[in-house]
């Protein structure tokens, strides 16, 4: 496997990369200002299985899911909540496997979702009807998130450079979480005036507290692996060139014992564990669709992609 390894005016400065954020799905596209028309939504992944971002491999017991769009920094998208669908679906029925170790291709895990996509996906022809759009289209959301997190195998995360946005979220679904020392954690939604959607401030609730989620959502902070182990939210730090190699290492052990055992045990501490989650999604998803077609939104959005600070008024 290979090994995980803006320029500003008017001074030159080296490149860094860009602040990216979780967006909600998108599931209905105008392609005219009229008539207005919805195109149907295909909950099966569009790009053919050979190029999806989330390659799948098995090797001995340990399905290896890896995020395979380095180029973009394994940039989450609406295919990519597909493809997790559809891999999730294929892994919980493969009596191969006993462990999944979830990592990412390249020098970040995931930097989240691109800005310099288009805010206006979601349609409708009212407000009302875009943000009852926008719930459904969350909600559809968090039953692919829903699969893989409670697949009967354990996952293994092995994070490596950026993790913000849903790339975050993502890793919180995970049962065990290791981190190369180079990781860098954050929930930046709410500087560009969209709330969390995926969940991923209720399960830093679940890990670390109310206070602790709230500060790191509110603000869109960024910590770091030492910060993040400190917190409970990564139970390993690990040398960057050595994380692959421990997280292997750790499947490895968890998939040499009794696999009907695992699974149990991990059925019985989530039931005690996210007690109460299903019905918080579903108001995550209504509350977030507020903001999705809110004022604040477009500008937070418009602000980030050129680089420019912005004032929210609140509408």
């Amino acid at each position: 496997m290979t090994r995980v390894s803006r320029l500003r005016q008017p001074r030159p400065k080296p490149p860094k990369i860009p602040t990216i954020v979780q967006a909600t799905v998108i599931f209905l596209h105008d392609t005219s200002p009229e008539p207005y028309c919805a195109v149907p939504f295909s909950t099966s992944p569009v790009v053919a299985e050979k190029d999806w971002m989330l390659r799948l491999e098995v090797q001995d017991h340990v399905a290896v899911l890896s995020l395979d769009n380095p180029g973009k920094l394994n940039a989450w998208s609406w295919e990519a909540t597909r493809q997790l669908g559809a891999r999730a679906n294929q892994i919980r029925f493969d009596e191969r496997v006993r462990v999944v170790l979830l990592r990412g291709e390249g020098r970040a895990f995931c930097a989240g979702i691109d800005l310099g996509m288009p805010e206006d996906r979601v349609t409708g022809r009212s407000p009302a009807e875009k943000a009852r759009n926008y719930y459904e289209g969350i909600r559809w959301a968090h039953d692919q998130f829903r699969a893989f997190a409670e697949l009967p195998q354990p996952i293994v995360a092995a994070v490596q450079g950026h993790c913000l946005g849903f790339g975050f979220e993502l890793v919180l679904m995970a049962d065990i979480r290791l981190a190369a020392a180079d990781a860098v954690f954050s929930l930046p939604e709410a500087q560009v005036g969209v709330g969390i959607d995926g969940g991923g401030d209720l399960r830093l609730a679940h890990e670390l507290g109310a206070g602790w989620a709230k500060l790191l959502a509110m603000t869109g902070r960024r910590i770091d692996a030492q910060t993040a182990e400190r917190l409970g939210l990564v139970q390993q730090v690990t040398a960057p060139d050595e994380l692959q190699s421990a997280a292997m290492s750790l499947a490895e052990e968890i998939a040499a014992n009794a696999p009907l055992a695992v699974q149990s045990i991990k059925r019985t501490i989530d039931h005690f564990t996210f007690r109460g989650l299903p019905e918080s999604l579903r108001f995550e998803a209504m509350s977030a669709a507020i903001e999705f077609v809110s004022d604040d939104m477009p500008a937070g959005y418009a602000a980030k992609a050129a680089k420019k600070p912005v004032a929210f008024e609140g509408k």
